[in-house]
């Protein structure tokens, strides 16, 4: 990800953010640019791509207190810190993957989940929902390439040479099956 995509995509999150610990817009528009130089910078030590929203906040909060720091303004930090929490929710894969599974038709869910799920063997699978193995079979592999479409048309995931899903989680609002 580019930092010109976290601009886009987290810019007006973190001036609110700014705006409501500094309650000064121009202030908040120096400590957004401050923000985005050291994620500009240090975007590519980002190890987990999942925690990129968190870790933007993380930065806007260092940058406050930089600059209460700077300015020599007495401020509580437990206070700070208890104000800074961000209270809404990270929109996970485990989120879509509910989505995507309640979405799954029976007949591909229940062999899915009895086999990924409950560790049964195919066989034993087969045997429980009272059809052929090669059924069985080929509903586990359907169920598997639904979810695998899903998480393409949900979050926009891609399957790369090799065959793996590949993306960065939207955000809840843009989640065509969590919304």
């Amino acid at each position: 990800m580019t930092t010109k995509q976290v601009w886009t995509k987290y810019s007006e999150d973190l001036k609110r953010f700014i705006i409501s610990k500094v309650k000064n817009s121009t202030v908040a528009d120096d400590i957004l640019q401050d923000t985005f130089i050291k994620i500009h910078t240090k975007l590519h030590t980002l190890n987990d791509i999942n925690k990129l929203k968190s870790w933007c906040f993380t930065i806007a909060r260092n940058s406050i207190l930089d600059y209460w720091k700077s300015t020599n303004q007495t401020f509580e930090i437990a206070n700070f810190e208890k104000e800074t929490e961000i209270t809404e929710t990270m929109h996970t894969e485990k989120d879509c993957l509910r989505g995507i599974l309640k979405s799954l038709p029976k007949k591909y869910r229940d062999p899915l989940f009895l086999s990924d799920i409950k560790g049964l063997k195919q066989q034993e699978v087969a045997n429980q929902l009272k059809q052929s193995l090669p059924t069985t079979k080929s509903q586990i592999q359907r169920a598997r390439k639904l979810i695998a479409q899903g998480f393409m048309d949900c979050c926009g995931f891609v399957l790369n040479n090799k065959g793996n899903l590949v993306g960065e989680i939207q955000d809840k609002k843009d989640c065509k099956v969590c919304n």
